[in-house]
């Protein structure tokens, strides 16, 4: 055996006996330090089995005979948290919106959480700046369809709107003026021209006036003699640039056509006393509460 060695010429080292195009490979053992390191390694993942979660069970895994693990670490973390915040958080759940404004440290308390609860339950839907989009109000400016004070915000938030699991849900239903045959297309036409006018856009103002006289009989009820709207009825404002839906003639001319109902799930059970009241300072806060 020892005469059938093959040794390599230049370095005196023996050879594998794997040779590719004239070039052979040196069989130099590993170095102790790397071997005995890897023997460790294979010594501490055995003993690391043992002592923690290792092996993937039917319904779970062995759990160690220390019984860590670091889901129930992280739990643990979350309920202390949770215990160095509940001294706001009660405090808050108990008190009126107005007197927790007026408490520095317990409105920037609130706002914080108000930040988190809005960004993970209402930037979906309203957008992470709180600008909505088409259908979904921007909650920066001052046009409020049920209002914006603390009250009315913390209400809508609480309970919804059009919210069907809700009791205390805030319903209004506008008339499918054209599906339901109230209006006649013209007539609808002459209303959409009356609306672009008293929005301050490009009209008709012949078939404007006519449509005047039909928002007076149809409209005026819910969004008011002059179109400023009604917060108690959620009837939006019409005779300023602020549209949910659009404001264009082709926009109108659905709406009236077809209606609007947008709706909005109610939070209080969802989310809990103190975190609606939280959101609800934080959405007042954003520039446009009453």
């Amino acid at each position: 055996m020892a005469d059938r060695k093959d040794i390599d010429e230049v370095s005196g080292v023996e050879t594998t006996g794997h040779e590719w195009n004239g070039i052979k490979e040196l069989n130099n053992p590993l170095p102790l330090w790397w071997l005995y390191t890897f023997y460790a390694c294979i010594v501490w993942g055995l003993a690391y089995t043992v002592f923690y979660p290792a092996w993937p069970m039917i319904s779970g895994a062995t759990t160690g005979v220390l019984g860590y693990s670091t889901r129930g670490a992280v739990m643990e973390d979350i309920a202390e948290d949770a215990a160095s915040k509940s001294v706001y958080v009660d405090r808050i759940a108990g008190m009126d919106l107005p007197d927790i404004q007026a408490d520095a440290d317990l409105n920037q308390f609130a706002l914080a959480g108000g930040a988190s609860v809005y960004r993970n339950n209402c930037s979906q839907c309203h957008g992470s700046g709180a600008a909505g989009g088409v259908g979904y109000p921007n909650l920066n400016d001052d046009d409020w369809l049920w209002g914006g004070s603390l009250e009315a915000i913390y209400a809508t938030l609480a309970h919804g709107i059009r919210a069907m699991d809700d009791d205390d849900s805030r319903f209004s239903m506008m008339p499918a003026f054209g599906q339901d045959e109230l209006l006649s297309r013209p007539e609808i036409a002459q209303v959409v021209e009356h609306v672009l006018a008293i929005s301050g856009q490009t009209h008709d103002a012949a078939m404007a006036v006519d449509g005047a006289v039909l928002f007076e009989e149809n409209c005026s009820a819910c969004h008011g003699e002059n179109a400023n709207g009604n917060q108690d009825l959620g009837a939006p404002n019409l005779s300023d640039a602020i549209w949910l839906y659009g404001g264009d003639r082709a926009s109108l001319t659905t709406t009236i056509v077809y209606s609007r109902a947008g709706m909005m799930p109610g939070w209080l059970e969802r989310l809990g006393e103190a975190r609606v009241k939280e959101v609800t300072l934080y959405v007042h806060s954003l520039g446009g509460g009453q």
